[in-house]
């Protein structure tokens, strides 16, 4: 890099000092490139929506040396699930307030429709990657996100998200949500639950002391996460290129890091 460093750069750096991770990826691997140089290559892949030949391209105009597009490919696939949910939970905190939970889809091939109905190819359509997500709602960053390349019941993700964040102090979410097991879970977090309840349904010990605190005006602030997820796939794409779960997880979790450090002075 340059003595001017770029912004991104320097946040990554902190980052990794705070996970006291090492500068390169693997101990017995190479040591051209580090691992920061390796981050800031795929995190602008993602945000500018290029490709790992364009990547490459680019940081060679401006004569920064990174790696080539083939050991970016690589090392996208060995950066472990573990780095990309630490950085994610330093880039949000560790203490929440209200904290809202949906899921959305990112469809994995990004075809023409026109194309495929020239053709009658109907399964060039692959099934969507699925994301769950937690949501801080008052800094509008993401907090835990939970990955799928086939679809799942909402409520399967929800334990595994929780575990995943600090402390928090109310849950927003919609119907799909209003679960026995999710409300226990909750009531003994001490964390109070704002989901609409399903019709017809008011059985439950725990979902009984819940909604007794329950406000249809409060639980309406959930739709900002819906909010997030627009901004999320309008600035850095609704879709994703990779074809194993390893480089899809990646590449949703580049453009979820990135929306965060965006929103980091």
């Amino acid at each position: 890099m340059s003595k001017k460093e770029s912004k991104l750069h320097k946040k990554i750096c902190r980052l990794l000092k705070q996970l006291n991770f090492g500068r390169f990826l693997h101990h017995f691997g190479p040591k051209k490139f580090t691992l920061v140089q390796h981050l800031v290559a795929l995190l602008l892949k993602e945000t500018c929506r290029l490709s790992f030949r364009r990547v490459e391209n680019i940081f060679g105009i401006f004569d920064i040396k990174v790696p080539t597009y083939s050991a970016l490919c690589k090392s996208r696939k060995r950066i472990p699930p573990s780095l990309w949910t630490s950085l994610l939970q330093l880039t949000c905190g560790l203490e929440h307030e209200k904290i809202a939970v949906d899921g959305t889809g990112f469809s994995r091939t990004n075809p023409s429709f026109h194309y495929i109905k020239r053709i009658c190819r109907r399964k060039l359509i692959k099934s969507y990657a699925k994301l769950s997500a937690l949501f801080d709602i008052d800094m509008r960053k993401f907090c835990a996100l939970r990955i799928r390349t086939k679809p799942r019941h909402d409520i399967q993700d929800v334990n595994y998200l929780m575990n995943r964040v600090g402390k928090m102090k109310s849950l927003y979410a919609d119907t799909a949500y209003d679960a026995e097991s999710l409300h226990e879970i909750c009531f003994k977090k001490n964390v109070q639950t704002f989901i609409k309840p399903r019709k017809n349904v008011r059985r439950g010990f725990y979902r009984k002391k819940q909604m007794k605190n329950y406000s249809e005006q409060e639980y309406h602030q959930r739709s900002l996460i819906e909010a997030g997820f627009g901004a999320l796939k309008r600035k850095y794409g609704g879709s994703v290129s990779g074809r194993g779960i390893v480089s899809v997880k990646s590449e949703i979790f580049c453009k979820a890091i990135y929306h965060n450090l965006s929103l980091i002075n």
